[in-house]
């Protein structure tokens, strides 16, 4: 199944694509809009920042997307974080008829490889809604461990090195 998971960038010529996935059941209040990535990965090109927002697809249709990309520091970043650059996981959403396959947790592990062989690895902080346990069962399977500090709704999950 891995090998029907690529990755590619989102760009204006996918991006309507992108805007297709179907996520009704996901609020922007949990995960930005397809549109806010967009904007955060101009505003990340326009500032030097590394990273990738990847368009996910399974089987040659688009699935998802994600964006992991270099963290501009933030008040609320737990003390570990403040120390040392890490990157951000700020968007990943899965089209909702493809949840529940494991293809969620193929590509994230996909985007953490290629990101990490293009601009080196990094500890990974990001922010799952309080109200979210599903996320949260998720990134603790794949290795972040939940922490007690808070963006706004919003506890942060760290990931870091082996």
């Amino acid at each position: 199944m891995a090998s029907l998971i690529t990755l590619e960038p989102l760009t204006k010529a996918n991006l309507d694509e992108a805007r297709g996935i179907r996520r009704e059941d996901v609020s922007e209040e949990l995960v930005d809009s397809v549109d806010t990535l967009w904007e955060l990965t101009q505003y990340g090109a326009e500032h030097g920042c590394i990273g990738r927002t990847f368009l996910i697809r399974y089987e040659g249709r688009c699935a998802g997307v994600l964006l992991l990309g270099e963290a501009i520091p933030w008040d609320t970043d737990p003390p570990e974080m403040r120390e040392k650059p890490f990157y951000r996981l700020m968007g990943f959403v899965m089209d909702r008829e493809l949840r529940g396959m494991g293809l969620g947790g193929l590509a994230l592990e996909l985007a953490v490889e290629h990101v990490y062989s293009e601009f080196g690895e990094r500890p990974i902080a990001l922010g799952v809604h309080k109200n979210n346990p599903k996320a949260e069962r998720f990134y603790l399977r794949h290795g972040f461990r939940k922490t007690a500090y808070m963006e706004g709704n919003d506890c942060y999950f760290l990931r870091f090195l082996p």
